[in-house]
């Protein structure tokens, strides 16, 4: 994996439909969201996409964003759809996501690795691999392990909803750092600020 090479698509994961916008499985919906509203860009419908995308000037470098509509199980689709039209490589995509092994309001960034469970992560791995990079924002963990599915399906509670929402601040500016100085900076960056640890795996 060429860690220097440029990110070219980012793309944030979550489930469509007002009744999931703001769980905390739509988290990577929210950074992608607040990227996109940074730069003053749009999203539009792409059906043969399988999501919405949108192009943005980053740093001033233009990326596009992608928000798979397949639910975030069969999020790989859309993602190797649009990889494939761009003539993309893994290591040129970013992927944004809720971390449940975070705890809430937390940042981490990692280079490549295995999908902990996430059914969002096992299906891009299944269709590109695992030499994506990923921006990773906590959730915190139910008490019990078997209420997972449950607890990512339902809003934060009032009492996190404000370190989360300053997590999606904060993982937007991980992008940006990502995009303007590359991956090894903004984990240098993010871990001098105790923020992020460069050795999280």
């Amino acid at each position: 994996m060429d860690n220097s090479t440029p990110i070219e698509l980012i793309v944030g994961l979550g489930n469509p439909g007002d009744e999931h916008a703001r769980t905390r499985h739509n988290a990577g919906f929210w950074v992608a969201d607040e990227l996109v509203r940074r730069a003053r860009g749009s999203w539009r419908d792409e059906r043969k996409f399988h999501g919405e995308l949108a192009k943005c000037a980053i740093g001033g470098r233009e990326v596009r964003l992608l928000k798979p509509m397949t639910y975030m199980n069969r999020s790989g689709l859309a993602v190797q759809s649009l990889m494939g039209f761009l003539k993309l490589a893994p290591e040129q995509v970013l992927a944004v996501h809720d971390e449940i092994d975070l705890p809430n309001g937390t940042v981490r960034l990692k280079w490549d690795g295995g999908h902990g469970g996430h059914n969002g992560l096992r299906d891009l791995n299944q269709h590109l691999g695992t030499q994506y990079r990923r921006v990773r924002v906590g959730v915190g963990r139910p008490v019990n392990s078997a209420d997972v599915i449950d607890y990512v399906l339902e809003r934060p509670r009032k009492d996190e909803q404000p370190l989360l929402d300053e997590a999606v601040l904060h993982a937007a500016d991980a992008v940006e750092l990502i995009i303007t100085g590359g991956m090894e900076k903004a984990m240098l960056a993010f871990h001098t600020n105790g923020i992020v640890d460069k050795k999280e795996g």
